[in-house]
Order: structure tokens, then sequence, then C-alpha cells
């Protein structure tokens, strides 16, 4: 299952993009998203978030 950003815990910093293998990551209007037909669910980006905003869907 991919994962979710949450746009109330992202501050935008890039961290979870810079990690992405598939660059599924991209900056969106007030948060980062992650295109879930783009993701394969390795969990790289989870790690990174200083603030905890990524989740499985």
């Amino acid at each position: 299952m991919p994962r979710i950003i949450n746009p109330e815990l992202c501050v935008s910093c890039g961290s979870c993009a810079d990690v992405c293998p598939v660059s599924a990551i991209s900056a969106g209007d007030a948060a980062y998203q992650i295109n879930a037909d783009e993701c394969i669910d390795c969990g790289a980006c989870e790690g990174t978030c200083p603030n905890g905003a990524i989740s499985e869907a």
C-alpha cells in the first residue's frame, strides 16, 4: 500500500523527496505529495520525515 503525506504535519522541507528512489514525491500547493501510481512502497521517505507526516495509506 503506498504511503501518504499528512498535509497538516508536512513542513515542506523536501527530505522525503530527496530519498525517494523512483521520484514519486513532489511539492504540492501546501505540502509535498506522493504519487500513488509511482510509489513502490519502499518506506525510505517515512524514516526521513522530521515530523512524522508520512504513513501507510
